[in-house]
């Protein structure tokens, strides 16, 4: 364990560069599973670009979390994010992920078997969410994903504005209406996912270690875990020999304890996802 703190300690100023990189990306996710630390609920905030992983291992859900990474001023780029209201009011747009609306109107012919109106809202709806986070995959020229995008998108409203008396449609219906501006940026730019999948898949390991540690035994110890995490899984989007990588530049360290490690783990540079 003194190994551990004593690398992490090496690292210490590693998230605050990530986050700067964060910050610029065109395309951001975010995510945030409980995890106990020292016995007390807390959560394991997840922020995360195709080549980037920022762990943080807080005792809050509130929204200073994502507020120290995004900082005030207006950011570009997109955050996909669940519709968790401590994302709301981060500086830049918001893109809600369509798989947990996808859950929810599946849901919706659960609870609801023998209505007909409800069997053909999800019968209709469903497909098109469906349709929406698949479009991007599809092996088609940039004006096909355009025309096809606009029709997908006007669809979509359509279903959102029809008439319905039934509560359970309404509910639904309503999340579309008044929160438009965060539902339709993968229509506007293909770069833009219509689902949270890039979080919720590097997240799994992490669910999976709570289980069987049930979380962290200390505040250092979560300090460490979120250091140590963002360095290691930064690099395996970055390198093919994370291992061998992380040996050399720990080598390096070695030599000259007062060197700064981040140029020796990421040589390449700050990205621009």
């Amino acid at each position: 364990m003194e190994i551990f703190h004593r690398v992490a300690h090496l690292c210490v100023g590693i998230p605050d560069r990530l986050i700067q990189e964060y910050r610029q990306a065109p395309v951001k996710h975010a995510d945030e599973p409980g995890w106990r630390t020292n016995g007390k609920n807390g959560y394991a905030w997840l922020f995360a670009t195709p080549r980037l992983r920022l762990f943080l291992f807080r005792q809050t859900r509130a929204a200073s979390v994502p507020q120290q990474v995004f900082g005030k001023p207006w950011l570009p780029g997109c955050l996909v994010v669940d519709r968790y209201g401590g994302d709301n009011k981060v500086p830049c747009a918001i893109q809600y992920c369509y798989s947990q609306l996808l859950r929810e109107v599946q849901d919706l012919a659960k609870a609801f078997p023998d209505a007909a109106e409800v069997t053909a809202f999800v019968s209709t709806v469903a497909p098109q969410l469906a349709l929406a986070m698949g479009l991007r995959a599809q092996l088609i020229a940039a004006d096909e994903f355009s025309r096809q995008a606009v029709a997908l998108k006007a669809q979509s409203m359509a279903s959102m504005d029809a008439s319905s008396p039934h509560l359970g449609i309404r509910r639904i219906q309503e999340i579309f209406r008044a929160h438009a501006d965060r539902l339709y940026h993968w229509a506007d730019d293909r770069r833009v996912p219509a689902e949270n999948n890039v979080a919720e898949r590097d997240l799994r390991p992490t669910v999976i270690a709570r289980k069987v540690s049930f979380g962290s035994q200390s505040d250092a110890g979560a300090h460490t875990r979120g250091i140590l995490m963002s360095v290691l899984h930064t690099l395996k989007k970055r390198r093919d020999d994370v291992v061998a990588h992380l040996k050399g530049a720990l080598d390096r360290l070695a030599d000259d304890i007062h060197q700064d490690p981040w140029p020796l783990l990421f040589p390449e540079g700050p990205t621009c996802d």
